[in-house]
């Protein structure tokens, strides 16, 4: 074997141990989960966590899943489920349950169905709480044991993704400084010690500190009378002091909380009930999704695998959501300036001026067995990041927001200059620097993604065709943006470096036979001449040429792409293709909408209403009708919804967003604030919706607009009705 052979396996070999591993599916065990920010849970319908081998189930806080094993027995048996269910909201998780045929301690029989429990879980401010009430309803009063079981193996995010290690932490002894309080602890390699704080506010228990730790209520059940008994558990580093409030305050600010985001959130109503549940559903997991940092928010990529700040995730979930949300992405910008690297640091890839590609907590990243706590090995984050910037100033026209983000975009556009374009050949290309690293950087940075036709995988540096249609977006954004902090002279460089990469991507990336871009150029500057989705993303960034993107649309929505739901990552004709891998093959609703919302940009809408029927269709069969991180790419059988991805991430939060861009591509609305105009470039309504009503969408100082898009009975057009507008914003509507 040559020796660039080598290297190469040596990193595949790397690069894999980060996949993760589907003996840590959950597909089938029909999970709920509980998310707010850093902490989230993953539960049984019973409500129950249980000890499974290989899985995921557990409380989570800050990449350490805290409690492995939490369990509700009456008298040492399992009770029968009646229902299980997430409220709208999101905010709790609601399970009823009933006994199985039990004796009491007086030895009198408890019929089978006679007690009726009712679980409720919520999670707020990195404390969950739960809330049990039973209540009798047989006709004479019994005494049982209730018990609720705990325990925490304190396993880092990477543990149960599948890594191994080669030493851990030590697990201590529950303990009970208090009578109503129960504690787990580790003490890790990191020498931070981690608890999991158990207070109970109500029929304080016996408590049992073997392994598992217990706490058994004795209960005496009058028929008819309810009892509660009321729980939290409290994830602490260091500290044992205790935090939060209890049950009832707890839930009640939560409650608040949500409607304030509600009221925040302009309303999108439509003719189809279920397109509405789509939408309120992908509201919801935005905001569950969504951290209150020093910066303003930011949504956390996705749970379990992702539940924290990604620097590409953040910004096309910000982009998403752009025209209903512009403050998000505000603050989207404003966390990853403040992120920005300032050196030069090949351990953790970064370079100055280039954007956050992650940020990690935990043990494992605290010793450094893995590279991300504050990783950099990204090839897309920062011209995204410009792009962003462009787009949010469009929206908004807030120079202010502007003038500080400015030497952050200086900083990123001098980083895609110098450090992106490695050879100066015009492109941004990729190489890790950290043989710890992604050996893959683009959005798709599976190990096995980038490949060649033949199967072989291709050899760094990469150079990914999407990759350049965000940096002539990026080039284009600087230009406007140096227009407005009165630099005319660096407006004028990039608005030509934008020009020249136009022509220089459609010479070298085009492929007359594939009828789409390459995917890639590899470290010889030869064409990946596979079928991918990253030509479709091409698209939304205008790096396309007008007649090439017609062909481009076309080839697109042919079956070996189109699955029938939305497009594949990659051709069912290419070599690797594989419906059932995580790039090669599979389907993701991001990945979808983007494609949707350059299909718009270019005037084909019925193939953008094609791809948006897709992914509507998809979520009718998915519970919650929550869409997915991604879901596998086989073709579309009648009468049957996708097939899942076993380790997808649900919720994830640019999955949830996509519905977001597909509205705006619907509606082709562009919110243009400097010129205080509302475009709509020839809007269209798929057959199952005979209206869209959006109200309070903001416009700026105050001002929002409110209108409704309708279909005319007799025809296929399409109307514009405005309830409310400013003055002073034009409306232009393009027919």
């Amino acid at each position: 074997m040559a020796q660039t052979d080598k290297n190469l396996a040596a990193e595949q070999e790397v690069a894999s141990k980060y996949a993760i591993l589907a003996v840590s599916t959950y597909a089938d065990d029909r999970v709920k989960v509980l998310n707010r920010t850093d902490t989230f849970g993953i539960f049984d319908r019973w409500g129950d966590v249980l000890p499974l081998p290989d899985g995921i189930h557990g409380l989570y806080f800050r990449d350490t899943r805290y409690v492995h094993h939490l369990q509700l027995q009456l008298n040492d048996t399992r009770p029968l489920l009646l229902s299980s269910t997430v409220r709208e909201e999101n905010e709790c998780l609601s399970v009823d349950l009933t006994n199985q045929e039990l004796y009491d301690e007086d030895g009198r029989r408890i019929p089978k169905g006679s007690i009726h429990i009712r679980r409720s879980q919520f999670i707020r401010n990195g404390i969950f709480y739960e809330k049990l009430e039973l209540v009798n309803y047989h006709h004479q009063a019994c005494r049982l044991l209730c018990i609720l079981s705990f325990s925490g193996d304190f396993r880092d995010i990477f543990e149960v993704r599948g890594m191994k290690r080669q030493a851990r932490g030590r697990i201590l002894q529950p303990f009970s400084p208090e009578p109503h309080q129960l504690i787990l602890g580790y003490e890790g390699l990191d020498h931070i010690r981690r608890y999991a704080i158990i207070d109970f506010e109500k029929n304080m228990p016996v408590l049992r500190l073997q392994e598992p730790a217990a706490a058994v209520f004795a209960l005496s059940l009058p028929p008819q009378l309810l009892q509660v008994l009321e729980y939290s558990i409290s994830f602490r580093e260091d500290s044992l002091q205790k935090i939060g409030t209890n049950h009832g305050d707890a839930l009640k600010h939560l409650q608040l909380q949500l409607q304030e985001v509600r009221e925040s959130f302009p309303e999108i109503f439509t003719s189809n009930e279920q397109f509405n549940n789509w939408v309120n559903r992908s509201k919801t997991d935005l905001v569950s999704l969504t951290a209150h940092t020093p910066y303003g928010k930011y949504p956390y990529a996705g749970v379990p695998w992702y539940n924290t700040a990604f620097g590409r995730d953040g910004l096309i979930t910000a982009y998403e959501t752009l025209w209903l949300l512009p403050e998000l992405s505000r603050d989207v910008l404003f966390f990853l300036s403040a992120h920005q690297a300032q050196t030069l640091d090949h351990a953790t890839e970064a370079e100055p001026g280039k954007i956050l590609h992650e940020m990690r907590h935990g043990e494992m990243v605290n010793l450094q067995e893995v590279p991300f706590q504050h990783y950099y090995g990204t090839i897309d984050a920062t011209p995204l990041f410009v792009l962003l910037a462009g787009a949010y100033f469009e929206r908004t026209a807030d120079e202010a927001a502007i003038q500080q983000l400015w030497p952050h975009v200086q900083r990123a556009m001098e980083w895609m200059m110098h450090y992106g374009d490695r050879d100066g050949d015009g492109f941004l290309e990729y190489f890790s620097r950290n043989q710890h690293g992604l050996s893959n950087q683009g959005w798709k940075d599976s190990y096995d993604a980038i490949m060649h036709a033949d199967g072989q995988l291709a050899r760094a540096p990469i150079a990914l065709c999407e990759v350049q249609g965000y940096a002539y977006a990026a080039y284009q954004a600087a230009a406007r943006l140096a227009h407005v902090v009165q630099q005319p002279e660096l407006a004028e460089a990039w608005e030509q470096k934008a020009i020249q990469l136009k022509k220089q991507f459609n010479a070298s990336f085009w492929d007359d036979e594939l009828q789409a871009y390459v995917l890639a150029l590899d470290a010889d500057k030869k064409p990946c001449r596979v079928m991918s989705s990253n030509a479709g993303q091409v698209l939304f960034t205008g790096i396309a040429d007008v007649e090439k993107a017609a062909r481009l649309a076309k080839r697109l929505l042919e079956p070996d792409m189109f699955s029938g739901w939305g497009i594949r990552t990659l051709s069912s004709r290419e070599l690797r293709y594989n419906p059932m891998s995580y790039h090669n093959g599979s389907v993701w609703p991001h990945d979808v909408a983007l494609i949707a919302k350059g299909l718009a940009r270019y005037g084909h809408q019925q193939q953008m209403l094609t791809l948006l029927t897709g992914l509507f269709d998809a979520s009718l069969f998915i519970e919650l009708q929550r869409l997915p991180e991604l879901f596998c790419g086989f073709e579309r059988r009648r009468g049957e919804g996708p097939t899942a991805y076993p380790v997808a991430c649900s919720p994830q939060a640019w999955s949830v967003a996509a519905v977001f861009l597909l509205i705006q591509a619907m509606l082709h609305i562009e919110i243009h604030a400097p010129a205080r105009r509302l475009y709509f470039h020839k809007p269209v309504l798929p057959e199952y919706l005979n209206d869209v009503r959006i109200q309070h969408l903001p416009l700026g100082d105050q001002q929002w607009c409110s209108f409704t898009v309708y279909r005319y009975q007799s025809n296929d057009a399409v109307g514009i009705q405005f309830m409310e507008k400013p003055e002073d914003w034009e409306v232009i509507i393009v027919q």
